[in-house]
């Protein structure tokens, strides 16, 4: 009798194929899972853009050669992960940063009434240079590789409350300028998204507690050493690609950072 079986796997999208794993094999993973993967393939190549509606759960399963409820089970992760939004007898689409509901996804800034206020962008500067070493660092970068850096004040209720530093590889984001960025009406993200196909699929934060330094209060409006929050935000795209370095500065009288952790 064999003491180690194999299990038989058929490859979605590869009629006839099979895939021997080992049963203890430790890089086996689920069926749903693949079927995951295999979605998010679609998504990164752009076969479904941003806003589009994806096949339904019975096209999806014939196309992968799987059941529905595999199917179903990995569009629910999709959606899980905020990269697919199913809509009530519509259907399921490809999230957007142009929905109102993943635009404050990524900023975290709430007035202590909870409502959302929105808020008016203020372009300092934005100038291509040679890429810092924590920078290039971050951002997976060679060293003095081309970056694009953009500061701007965010304005909410007439009040200037967040001074961001952005930054962003210069190769991916070429053409970008601050003409570009005057003349775009919306979020910043929807702007990356729709402009040069880069969607922010997640990021990390460090956050912690600092004295405004002289230059940074000038911006914002404060005195020097007046308590500021300071997040620092690496954001990724497709294949957990870095894409971006975000530091900011946040004014927090009256207002709180708000976090979901499930």
């Amino acid at each position: 009798m064999n003491s180690n079986p194999a299990s038989t796997t058929n490859l979605p999208g590869a009629a006839g194929a099979t895939e021997v794993v080992p049963a203890s094999s430790p890089t086996f993973s689920p069926l749903y899972q693949q079927i995951k993967a295999l979605i998010t393939q679609g998504l990164e190549s752009g076969e479904w853009k941003p806003g589009e509606m994806i096949p339904s759960e019975v096209e999806l399963a014939a196309r992968y050669k799987v059941s529905q409820g595999t199917v179903r089970k990995a569009i629910d992760e999709l959606a899980a992960d905020n990269l697919l939004v199913r809509r009530q007898g519509k259907g399921t689409f490809v999230a957007t940063h142009n929905e109102d509901r993943v635009q404050f996804r990524f900023l975290r800034l709430l007035p202590e009434d909870g409502d959302l206020h929105p808020h008016v962008s203020r372009l300092l500067e934005c100038r291509r240079l040679r890429a810092p070493a924590e920078i290039a660092r971050q951002l997976d970068l060679k060293p003095a590789d081309p970056v694009v850096c953009i500061k701007r004040l965010l304005q909410f209720d007439g009040e200037t409350t967040v001074f961001d530093e952005i930054w962003l590889p210069g190769a991916v984001f070429r053409g970008l300028s601050a003409e570009r960025l005057a003349d775009y009406k919306g979020p910043l993200y929807a702007m990356f998204e729709t402009e040069f196909g880069t969607r922010m699929i997640r990021a990390s934060e460090k956050i912690r507690a600092v004295g405004a330094d002289p230059a940074v209060a000038e911006l914002l409006g404060v005195a020097a050493g007046s308590p500021l929050l300071s997040v620092e935000r690496v954001s990724y795209t497709y294949g957990d690609r870095p894409v971006e370095v975000r530091r900011g500065w946040y004014v927090t009288n009256g207002y709180y950072y708000q976090n979901d952790l499930s």
